[in-house]
């Protein structure tokens, strides 16, 4: 079919007239010189008289005080500072003084902004775009105890004004660019903050899932980096080319090779540190080794053949929580749930570093039945293994195994001091090699002394296991059908010809669920006759166990080298394909590392695939920050304006495409921007530009019929009123209440209580102790549990970005804020803090009203207060003033 020419002539237009607009698009065009001499509310005022609106009068000092000091800090002011504020901006003008509340005015502009709390605010609105949070996500939802560190880093960064491209270089490279930086490698935490599928990338047995979960990973890293810092929906490319956005998807599958080489871990934060640690540990344990085999040899004390599952000798040099995986043998630290596919009854031998005495000859799943047979060595087989589900759990463990609650039994805990457990999670077995052991220790005749019972809890039920024990290929112990009540000790005696002991869990039949079997004190011990020693070595003895005390003390003193939640680089990052639709398994055309190239202030290309991993995050990070880049400044100084107006000029802070908002003042947008990079990168200096305009100024009410003709707002004639977020409620009301810990950085309070299982358990508390009310900065925060106050107050979900909450007004967030525990706690904290400072009634009213309102009342509020307070009470009055609208929201 042929075509009319004319038909063919606008639909050539029409594509033209797209992609003309895409290419002139106002959000990716080069910022234009700086307008020397203007005002932000020139540009504000310009608009409005187009409009014939003008703007509003200056609010009242004590409004500007509260809400500068909310905007800055998340706290509000005290009484006090709102009253001082207050006489200074109302003094008389005077001839030498005639700026005078303009200067009060920035005199506390200047205070806030260099205060550490300036820090912990703003540090909020970046994690939100970060979706930062203390655990993985997803089903298994694990605890991240290292993540915090980052989040401190964005606090310490933005208290100290550190250079806003600076501190995207750090977050995106920071590890290449700085290595030897501790606090650049801690910044990288910020491309491993979001959500992690803990079983799609180690569990899961299915390359295909683990493939998913990968390329899931790698999406998130890129949608995380690109529309945090430039405004760009780079991930609806994933797929197909953008719908809206002249990217591509091989553009896309360009961003992502950036990052095909990091994935997220926990990583020492200084190399050189760390190392300087372990030297130091290593000495003082190679000293403990030697003091503890001398007293073993004085005092008869055994082996211990947990510290042998550990990689040491049996003398306490083995490492704490370590395992053995029975599907290779390899030792690993992490906590894990169910493993299978494990070949049965096949023996192998642990990889431990090349500088460890083996001293076990290999783990194995068992299998039972009459024609099940193990070698262990030639002519030495196990063939009475009793019958198992071929399914296990964790690994064999120097330490209580994954999800063991206790390793109590016969009033001993054995996971206290000088005690040990070797974790034997039913179905899994472990050989001793005896030969090897008696000749590195010279020991002939031994004796076999443990403890054999159950780590599980009450929920366990009537779950049962069994345990057998065999000395080559003979069974000499065979415990069936253990209860979790149940502990069985065991003293056997070693012929001095045998060569082998063998432990083996099963599942008693019933399955594994529960089966946390383990050995408490699993120790080999010489039978020598009981001779008492003589003077001088009982001398020696009590020497060694004080020396031996002190030294375990200076073990224990040597701190772990500090970890971060972070990114891991390979050495060879995997070559990236275009995937066809989305999908990993249907891959098309190779990809070199890269960006898009609609955004032409330089060169999007970032090497090849022979280019190392670091030097890509490196290049995207210099393309990100690059002086030409128009979107990276337009971006972050819209973000600080939606926070300080609760909205943006563009209304799509993270959207400045062509399928986002265009913007309400252009021209003051890009002077925003250049001012922005011609001082420096600034955010406070942004910030104050900000906060001392008229504009920001204004006053939030205004009569209605003005409305009428913006009733958005979008003009700014006003100030916006914005009821506080969740995090600025919480700390205002433990503020005000007097009971706010105000300790700065460290590891995040658990205002819950953990408990360990397949997927972990987070029953949240009412905080009532000091270490449990900080900010909510600090506050440990859990993804698939989020906290319910919180949430209802529209915290938002850290599994998403978050660029712009929603604020919702809703019944439950008036249930919260009047019968929440914390809030009816909090309130009775304020009236007891209140009557210990006042000693009248009417004092106490208005003390209340000053602390939480930041005003004295109205004679009608004080007659209703001292009635209110007398018949119900002051904490009913606390109370009602922490649920006022007065406080929670900002004119």
């Amino acid at each position: 079919m042929r075509f009319p020419a004319v038909l063919i002539f606008l639909c050539s237009s029409a594509v033209n007239a797209v992609e003309e607009q895409r290419a002139h698009h106002w959000s990716v065009q080069p910022i234009p010189p700086q307008q020397a001499g203007r005002t932000i509310a020139d540009f504000i005022t310009a608009r409005l008289t187009d409009q014939h609106l003008q703007m509003s009068p200056q609010a009242d000092p004590r409004t500007l005080i509260r809400r500068l000091t909310f905007d800055l800090t998340g706290l509000p002011p005290s009484p006090e500072e709102v009253e001082a504020f207050v006489e200074q901006s109302n003094r008389p003008h005077t001839p030498d003084r005639p700026d005078r509340p303009h200067t009060a005015y920035e005199t506390l502009v200047d205070r806030l902004l260099a205060s550490p709390h300036y820090g912990e605010r703003w540090a909020r609105h970046w994690l939100d775009i970060a979706h930062y949070a203390d655990t993985h996500g997803f089903e298994r939802d694990q605890l991240r105890p290292h993540a915090w560190r980052y989040r401190d880093y964005v606090i310490e960064s933005l208290n100290s004004d550190k250079p806003y491209d600076q501190f995207l270089r750090e977050q995106i490279a920071g590890d290449v660019i700085s290595p030897q930086d501790p606090q650049a490698v801690i910044a990288t935490g910020f491309l491993a903050a979001g959500p992690w599928d803990f079983v799609g990338h180690v569990e899961t047995q299915s390359p295909v899932l683990n493939r998913a979960a990968r390329a899931g990973d790698l999406d998130d890293m890129v949608t995380q980096v690109i529309t945090s810092t430039m405004g760009i929906t780079i991930n609806c490319a994933r797929c197909h080319d953008h719908k809206l956005d002249p990217i591509s998807q091989q553009e896309y599958y360009q961003l992502l090779a950036v990052f095909a080489g990091v994935k997220r871990d926990n990583r020492e934060v200084s190399a050189a540190e760390a190392a300087r640690m372990r030297e130091e540990k290593a000495r003082l344990q190679n000293q403990s080794t030697a003091m503890r085999s001398e007293i073993a040899r004085l005092s008869g004390e055994g082996l211990d053949l947990a510290d042998m599952v550990g990689g040491g000798d049996g003398r306490g040099t083995g490492t704490k929580g370590s395992g053995l995986l029975l599907a290779s043998g390899a030792t690993t630290m992490e906590k894990l749930a169910f493993q299978e596919n494990i070949p049965p009854n096949k023996l192998l031998a642990p990889k431990f570093p090349q500088d460890v005495k083996p001293f076990i000859k290999g783990i194995f799943l068992p299998q039972g039945g009459s024609e099940s047979v193990l070698e262990i060595a030639p002519g030495i087989q196990l063939n009475d293994l009793p019958p198992t589900s071929l399914q296990s759990w964790d690994a064999v463990r120097n330490g209580p195994l994954n999800a063991q609650v206790h390793a109590k039994a016969n009033a001993v805990d054995f996971l206290t001091e000088n005690h040990s457990v070797l974790g034997l999670h039913a179905n899994a077995g472990i050989v001793f090699d005896l030969a090897a052991i008696r000749q590195f220790h010279q020991l002939k005749n031994i004796q076999l002394q443990a403890v054999v019972a159950f780590g599980t809890g009450e929920a366990a039920g009537d779950t049962r296991a069994d345990i057998a024990i065999y000395v080559d290929g003979m069974r000499v112990l065979h415990c069936e059908k253990l209860r979790k009540s149940d502990s069985v000790p065991v003293d056997l005696s070693i012929p001095e010809t045998a060569a082998f002991l063998t432990f083996v869990a099963t599942d008693g039949g019933d399955g594994i669920g529960h089966d946390l079997l383990y050995l408490g004190d699993a120790r080999l011990k010489p039978v020598e006759a009981d001779t008492p020693l003589n003077p001088a070595d009982a001398a020696r003895l009590d020497q060694l166990k004080m020396e031996l005390q002190q030294l375990q003390q200076d073990i224990a003193a040597v701190p772990e080298p500090p970890q971060v939640y972070a990114v891991i680089s390979q050495d060879r990052p995997p070559v990236i394909r275009v995937q066809r639709r989305g999908n990993p398994e249907d891959e098309a055309q190779e990809v070199v590392p890269g960006g898009f190239v609609w955004s032409s202030h330089a060169a999007a290309a970032f090497g090849d695939n022979a280019t190392p991993e670091g030097q890509r995050r490196r290049a995207l990070a210099e393309w990100i920050t690059h002086p030409a880049n128009p979107l990276t400044p337009r971006v972050l100084v819209n973000r600080l304006w939606h926070h300080h107006f609760g909205q943006g000029l563009v209304t799509t802070p993270s959207d400045f495409g062509l399928g986002g908002d265009k913007p309400s003042h252009p021209e003051l947008l890009d002077w925003l921007a250049a001012e922005f990079v011609k001082n420096g990168w600034s955010v406070k200096h942004m910030h104050k530009l900000i906060v001392m305009s008229a504009a920001y100024r204004q006053q939030s009410t205004t009569p209605i019929s003005t409305t009428n003709q913006d009733s958005g707002n979008r003009l700014l004639w006003r100030q916006n009123a914005r009821r506080l977020d969740a995090e600025s409620l919480h700390d205002a009301v433990l503020s005000v209440a007097g009971t706010l810990n105000s300790t700065m950085g460290g590891p995040g309070y658990r205002d819950f209580n953990y408990t360990e299982a397949y997927a972990p358990i987070y029953g949240y508390i009412t905080p009532d102790t000091p270490d449990l009310l900080r900010r909510s900065i600090y506050r440990f925060i859990v993804r698939t549990t989020p906290h319910e106050f919180m949430s209802t107050m529209d915290c938002p979900d850290p599994a998403n970005l978050t660029p712009a909450r929603a604020h919702t007004t809703t019944a439950l967030q008036a249930l919260a804020l009047s019968n929440n525990e914390l809030m009816l706690q909090q309130a009775d904290n304020f009236a007891k803090s209140i009557q210990s400072e006042t000693n009248s009634p009417e004092a106490a009213v208005r003390r209340a009203f000053a602390r939480a309102l930041l005003r004295a009342p109205s004679p009608g509020e004080l007659t209703a207060g001292l009635q209110l307070a007398s018949q119900q009470g002051l904490m009913v009055l606390c109370r009602m003033l922490i649920n006022a609208n007065e406080f929670v929201y900002l004119d």
